[in-house]
């Protein structure tokens, strides 16, 4: 089941946020509380505040366990832009822009959780399969193709033309 929480109107303009949500997207929701924890970013407290809002509903709404859930998707978009103006030299001004945005998380408990342990053991399994085939390539024997001689050609020599001696 999918539960979604959505942070509306966030004083803080995509671009900034996008690099939080990115490196959340996947992980179970106890490391991606981890994750957010250590950011430095303005972007990971909202964010934080929305997934806690999202492991929140699956809670209450829901009826879910929270160690059972994977960050399935944190998507943020475009919120309105605020315009201002900033006086500048002549009488003339410069526009602000405030940008915010809109940070939806969806979690869900329909996907796995790979544990760092699970996921070297399956790139232990991909390189094994890999030699085994570049091993098999090898071992496959090519019938050995030998260009064909073909006859040399002699090149003609041509003779130079003699001259010819003038009778006066």
């Amino acid at each position: 089941m999918q539960v979604i929480s959505t942070y509306r109107y966030a004083r803080i303009s995509a671009f900034k946020a996008r690099e939080v949500t990115r490196a959340i997207q996947g992980l179970p929701v106890s490391a991606a509380l981890d994750l957010i924890a250590f950011s430095s970013k303005k972007a990971a407290g909202l964010v934080s505040k929305t997934l806690k809002s999202a492991v929140a509903n699956a809670e209450n709404n829901a009826n879910l366990r929270v160690s059972g859930l994977v960050v399935k998707e944190a998507t943020v978009g475009e919120g309105p832009t605020m315009k201002r103006m900033m006086p500048r030299a002549r009488g003339s001004g410069s526009r602000i822009l405030k940008r915010s945005s809109h940070i939806r998380i969806v979690l869900t408990d329909e996907i796995e959780i790979k544990t760092r342990d699970k996921k070297k053991e399956q790139k232990r399994k991909s390189k094994k399969t890999s030699k085994k085939r570049k091993e098999e390539v090898k071992s496959e024997e090519k019938p050995e193709t030998t260009p064909e001689k073909k006859p040399e050609k002699k090149a003609k020599k041509k003779e130079a033309p003699v001259p010819e001696e003038e009778t006066v």
